[in-house]
């Protein structure tokens, strides 16, 4: 069974929105794209990089794949991960998309749910969700995420969209690694274990 893993950037008070440029996406007047640079290192990049080692898919919604549509392609042959990133095969879920010109790209059919659970059932490597906020609430909602590998920086943004936004399912969480870099970001990982408990301090 293959895995579904959610790969995010999030702000401290998780906001996952625009984090890799002004212009990335701008919607519901979002003024902060672009947050992500300025509070990163280089053992950030290198945990990122380490994630996409075991996947041989990504799992990509319309508004993420129109955004690497347009700069991988062209991106400069000398960035490690533009090789990959082109030749990575893309599972997109769109409601409106009727063609994909990005190579190595497949449009999901039907129900995404339903997609989903197929592509999990196939043969191959894990698969990532790459940004795709509206795609992974999709996910976590029909319980198909196996795990969330999450940058955690140190920077509130106070508005925009999360990937834990309000209306969450409830979900203990196991950790599988956590740690610091030099910047102070947490580099997190962790898989989902079902309900969670609750109990109180008092006697």
């Amino acid at each position: 069974m293959r895995k579904i893993i959610v790969c995010t950037f999030l702000s401290l008070d998780g906001v996952m929105q625009a984090p890799g440029g002004p212009d990335e996406d701008a919607e519901s007047g979002f003024e902060h794209g672009g947050w992500q640079k300025p509070v990163s290192d280089d053992e950030v990049g290198a945990a990122v990089a380490g994630w996409y080692e075991p996947s041989d898919a990504m799992l990509l919604g319309r508004k993420t794949y129109d955004i690497f549509a347009a700069y991988w392609p062209t991106a400069d042959p000398g960035n490690p991960f533009t090789e990959r990133m082109n030749s990575t095969r893309k599972y997109v879920a769109s409601r409106t998309l009727t063609s994909l010109e990005w190579e190595n790209s497949t449009l999901l059919e039907g129900d995404v749910a339903d997609a989903v659970r197929e592509l999990k059932a196939s043969d191959g490597g894990d698969i990532n969700v790459v940004g795709s906020g509206d795609l992974a609430q999709t996910l976590m909602r029909n319980d198909l995420v196996d795990e969330y590998r999450l940058t955690i920086h140190p920077v509130i943004i106070g508005t925009g969209k999360r990937l834990f936004a309000d209306g969450a399912v409830p979900t203990a969480l196991e950790p599988v690694s956590v740690s610091t870099t030099k910047s102070g970001t947490v580099v997190g990982v962790y898989r989902p274990t079902g309900k969670p408990s609750y109990d109180s301090y008092q006697g």
